[in-house]
């Protein structure tokens, strides 16, 4: 069976879920599995809601900066970053917008599984031909960014804390903006 063939029945089981979000899980499919992802809490949606409008204010009429389902069914994957830049013609679908119409993911870390955002998404975005992957830590008041795919790897890094400007080809992500994780019950 190909990674295609079983990407198409991972989707039409995804499909399946009730209810389906907001209210139920997210569902990813990578690596030939599906990985379920729960409903963020406040203080991940405020970070995202600051990147969205701030990368907003500065995209061309032809881009777009909002959470979506992308897809790259040649390489099996279908993520669901936290924010999303993409061309607005692509957000013309029923189903998962294509990868290859992304110029930006940003993902918010989750203190309850870090690991996702700094391995399995790093592996899985410059596969699907996502240029630039920005990771926001509000856990460690930190931010990473990779660009530059080669061999289906990022070739560039550069690390940044909270209060940094991120240079994001002609956009700039503020990052003084962001509100760090506080006690428990802001998680």
């Amino acid at each position: 069976m190909t990674e295609q063939t079983v990407f198409q029945q991972l989707q039409e089981f995804a499909a399946h879920f009730e209810p389906p979000p907001p209210f139920g899980p997210h569902v990813e499919i990578s690596n030939g599995q599906l990985v379920m992802m729960m409903s963020p809490s406040g203080a991940h949606d405020l970070n995202a809601m600051r990147i969205t409008n701030q990368l907003a204010r500065q995209l061309p009429e032809d881009l777009a900066a909002y959470t979506a389902d992308i897809e790259h069914p040649l390489a099996a994957k279908m993520r669901r970053p936290d924010v999303v830049v993409v061309e607005e013609a692509a957000m013309e679908t029923a189903g998962a917008v294509d990868a290859g119409a992304v110029s930006l993911v940003v993902e918010v870390v989750s203190p309850s599984n870090p690991e996702n955002d700094y391995v399995d998404k790093v592996r899985d975005y410059p596969v699907m031909g996502i240029p630039h992957y920005v990771i926001v830590d509000p856990r460690r008041s930190t931010c990473v960014h990779h660009w530059a795919i080669e061999g289906g790897k990022y070739t560039n890094t550069v690390n940044y804390k909270f209060g940094d400007r991120i240079p994001i080809g002609d956009w700039t992500l503020d990052t003084g903006a962001l509100h760090p994780y506080g006690s428990e019950g802001e998680r």
